[in-house]
C-alpha cells in the first residue's frame, strides 16, 4: 500500500489525470508479481545472494509482465512488472532501457519502490532515516531516476 500511495502521489504531482494516477498507484501493487516464480529460499534469504540465486531473482520483472501479458486491463501493470528495475541511465535490467524508453508509469514507480525498500525493515538490514534515503534518491537523479520524477517526489508532503 506504501508504493500505491507514492506512485499515484507521483503521478498527480506530474500533472496526470487522477484516473491515470489512480491505475499507477493500484497498478503499482502488482509490480513484484514475477517472485512467485522465485524459491521462497532466495526471497528470504538473510544475506546475499550468490551469483546462480542472483540470476534467478533478475528474472522477476520478466516472469511478472508474462503472468500479466494476456490481460489487457492490466497493461500498466505490466509495463510497472516489466520495467522497473530499468535505470534512466541503461544499465538497469531486463532490457537496459535508457532514459523515455522506460515507461512513465515504471520510472514513476522506481523512486516509490526504492523509498519503501529503503526506508522498511528487511530481513538482512534495519530501515534507513528518511532524510537520509531522500539525499540518496536525489543523488541516483539522472543515473538511476529520471530527474523530473525525482524532483516531483522530493516535493511531496
Amino acid at each position: 500500500r506504501r508504493v500505491e500511495y507514492f506512485s499515484r502521489a507521483i503521478a498527480e504531482k506530474l500533472g496526470l489525470s487522477p484516473a491515470h494516477a489512480e491505475e499507477i498507484g493500484y497498478s503499482s501493487m502488482m509490480h513484484d508479481v514475477g517472485k512467485l516464480h522465485v524459491p521462497d529460499a532466495i526471497l528470504r534469504k538473510p544475506g546475499p545472494l550468490t551469483r546462480e540465486e542472483w540470476v534467478e531473482m533478475a528474472r522477476h520483472p520478466t516472469n511478472g509482465y508474462n503472468i500479466l501479458r494476456d490481460k489487457p486491463f492490466y497493461e500498466t501493470a505490466r509495463e510497472i512488472a516489466q520495467n522497473h528495475h530499468e535505470k534512466w541511465d541503461g544499465t538497469g535490467y531486463p532490457r537496459g532501457l535508457k532514459a523515455e524508453q522506460i515507461p512513465l508509469a515504471a520510472r514513476i514507480f522506481a523512486v516509490a519502490d526504492v523509498w519503501d525498500a529503503l526506508v522498511s525493515d528487511r530481513p538482512y538490514r534495519k530501515g534507513l532515516d528518511p532524510k537520509e534515503v531522500k539525499e540518496k534518491i536525489k543523488a541516483d537523479a539522472g543515473s538511476h531516476f529520471d530527474p523530473r520524477v525525482v524532483d516531483v517526489f522530493l516535493k511531496l508532503d
